[in-house]
């Protein structure tokens, strides 16, 4: 179904993806727990070049009829799934900033306070 030069080139490739991830998981640039969701996706990238049969399985299930529609529909799920996730982190950061600037804010206007407070007294 698959050319064979097609099938170890998409191998070599996914082999260069796993390799990219744990390269930056190695030095720190990605978090453990945002690694997974590109570990999952390359997992199955995989699944799908080793076994290409699966594929066409997966999108016979879902009544597509053209493989290559199924594989963009395929894509577009998984560019969701971790635009959702991304978006969902940046949610959690802006609102863990946010708190962080209002604490800032309270503790510096309590050290003008007490250096006010302080020089009063001296």
């Amino acid at each position: 179904m698959i050319p064979s030069t097609l099938r170890i080139t998409l191998i070599i490739a996914v082999v260069c993806y796993f390799v990219i991830i744990l390269y930056f998981l190695k030095n720190r640039a990605l978090n453990l727990k945002y690694t997974l969701l590109w570990l999952l996706a390359g997992v199955v990238m995989g699944l799908l070049v080793v076994f290409p049969e699966m594929l066409v399985r997966i999108i016979r299930v879902l009544g597509i009829t053209d493989n290559m529609n199924g594989l963009f529909i395929i894509c577009i799920g998984f560019m969701l799934m971790i635009l959702m996730a991304l978006t969902s982190i940046a949610s959690r950061q802006n609102s863990k900033i946010r708190s962080l600037i209002q604490e800032i804010g309270i503790l510096d206007k309590r050290i003008r306070e007490l250096e006010k407070q302080s020089r009063e007294e001296e």
